[in-house]
């Protein structure tokens, strides 16, 4: 029996995979437990569908990606930071430069920012993920607020 696995099988394969398994172990094991479902016709249809979108999706979000990274890369972000002459309390966060960027109009989540320490005034270099394997270098400059 033909069935669609509803999630990963260990022997068998990985979520959304076609499989042939036998029709006792599909019927009383895999279908009640919600493993797996039937392969009908109108089954196997909606789950090319559902790659076919997926893929689409990814195609959209890495194409968005590109173009920010083309919108991002030789930027120059200024970061205020409170200091008492040469000497900053505390330090530039990820936070920081998200914030910062964000002023610029890039909407961008502090968890992709590769920043250095940062705990003086001056010109840092920066990496901002924007997909997998899409980097955007960019330049920080901290001045006192």
């Amino acid at each position: 029996m033909k069935v669609i696995l509803l999630q990963d099988v260990k022997p068998i394969g990985k979520k959304g995979d076609v499989a042939e398994v036998n029709d006792g172990y599909a019927r009383n094991f895999l279908i009640p437990k919600k493993m797996a479902s039937e392969a009908t016709k109108a089954a196997v249809n909606e789950r090319n569908q559902r790659i076919a979108n997926e893929e689409k999706r990814r195609a959209e979000e890495k194409a968005a990606a590109l173009e920010m990274k083309k919108n991002l890369n030789g930027k120059t972000v200024k970061v205020p930071a409170k200091c008492n002459g040469d000497k900053m309390y505390g330090s530039v966060t990820a936070q920081d430069v998200a914030d910062a960027l964000k002023t610029l109009g890039f909407e961008v989540d502090k968890k992709k920012v590769t920043i250095p320490t940062i705990k003086a005034l001056g010109i840092y270099d920066a990496e901002v993920w924007c997909y997998a394997e899409t980097v955007a270098k960019i330049k920080i400059s901290v001045i006192p607020e």
